[in-house]
């Protein structure tokens, strides 16, 4: 009996959720095939020009918008940004720093703050349980 490996593909829009960039922005071959794992981690590896532009330039996701601010992508929502935007747009989105985004990120540092003390909380009733002594 042979068996014989079957290729792993991905539709477009989840080939590009993994490389970080628009779906829409890619190249229109890209948007209409599937891709390989194999062809992923070639692109991953050593990337194409128009993918190396798409992250340097953009337009991005909410995802990697949110993250170049500093806030999370309900709160890029909750400030009224719904499309991709470019590197551009996200740096004069900074340099306005409008309220909004004060806000978020204010929430984002408090959210992360707790994240750490949970995680200190954790620790510290784990280190408890393995030494009854203490």
């Amino acid at each position: 009996m042979t068996s014989h490996q079957t290729t792993q593909t991905m539709k477009p829009a989840t080939a590009a959720k993994k490389l970080g960039v628009y779906l829409e922005a890619t190249p229109a071959e890209f948007q209409e095939g599937v891709v390989s794992r194999t062809e992923l981690t070639a692109l991953q590896a050593d990337p194409p020009q128009w993918l190396q532009d798409l992250r340097a330039n953009g337009p991005h996701p909410r995802p990697v918008v949110a993250a170049k601010l500093g806030i999370s992508i309900a709160g890029l929502a909750r400030g009224g940004v719904t499309e991709a935007l470019t590197t551009e747009q996200i740096e004069a989105l900074k340099q306005e720093s409008p309220e909004w985004l004060q806000k978020e990120r204010a929430t984002q540092a408090d959210v992360r703050k707790e994240a750490v003390r949970i995680k200190e909380r954790n620790a510290e009733r784990a280190a408890r349980t393995e030494d009854p002594r203490a």
